[in-house]
């Protein structure tokens, strides 16, 4: 099916690593502009020189997300790079807080520090492409967030915190501004395999459990209804979809990518 990106100027944040790097991927694929935001442009720049050498045109904009003037910097960049639209924002950059804490170990500063990454980041991001899109009377966003945020999970208390408040962040957004031809949504990956679920989620089970690496992982599998892990590019061919005319009709929406765990 064609998508028909081609050409779409997107901004996507967090694009240098996992989900993040297989995004960029398939919408550089698809024929796409990018604008790749981050902190740390030295790493967005493998990947813009990886997708520049496959014949995409991308651009870097250093941006911390939890600085608003820096979010808006980076609608400046891509206007000033692609013609003066932007298509669609791909909201990627994010932390994991902390893991295996409850709530009552959780200290404040972690709290709010992983609720202003999250929640506040996303919020100044689509602030500042609001009104271009409202101009064009066109925009496709895609928030990712995550199933702890659908749920809930023990342990994660200030990670799954920021996802729900992401959540209201994407449908109230999606109702100010349909009106103007604007699709907001939300994509919820489960456990993506990768470094940080080898590395912390499952090293966190295995300590506790006295298992090895591959049984948490094959552990976590089992709780979903498919019994595997999601992959990068299941949450990338996610956002494609969201952001391209096929899902022309659906906004405000939470798309899980977990295998069966959170709807179920």
């Amino acid at each position: 099916m064609d998508l028909k990106l081609n050409g779409k100027v997107a901004i996507i944040t967090g694009p240098a690593k996992g989900m993040g790097a297989a995004v960029t991927r398939q919408f550089a694929n698809e024929g796409c502009q990018l604008v790749l935001a981050g902190r740390d442009t030295s790493a967005i720049e493998t990947i813009a020189e990886e997708v520049r050498t496959n014949g995409a045109d991308a651009v870097i904009a250093e941006c911390d997300i939890t600085d608003f003037a820096a979010c808006e910097k980076v609608v400046d960049v891509a206007k000033q790079s692609f013609g003066g639209r932007v298509d669609i924002l791909v909201n990627i950059a994010g932390g994991s807080g902390p893991i295996g804490k409850s709530g009552a170990e959780t200290t404040p500063e972690e709290f709010e520090e992983i609720l202003t990454l999250n929640v506040n980041g996303c919020f100044h991001t689509i602030r500042a492409v609001a009104n271009t899109m409202i101009d064009q009377k066109y925009g496709k966003i895609v928030n990712v967030g995550g199933t702890f945020g659908m749920r809930g999970r023990a342990g994660r208390l200030a990670y799954s915190s920021s996802k729900w408040g992401l959540r209201g962040v994407t449908k109230s957004f999606a109702l100010e501004l349909g009106p103007d031809n604007i699709n907001v949504n939300y994509v919820a990956p489960g456990m993506v395999d990768g470094p940080r679920f080898r590395d912390k989620v499952c090293a966190n089970m295995s300590q506790k459990l006295g298992i090895s690496l591959e049984e948490a992982a094959a552990k976590h599998a089992e709780d979903y209804a498919l019994r595997r892990i999601t992959q990068d590019t299941d949450v990338a061919n996610a956002c494609l979809f969201l952001s391209s005319d096929v899902s022309r009709q659906i906004t405000g929406a939470d798309l899980a990518v977990d295998g069966g765990w959170a709807a179920l």
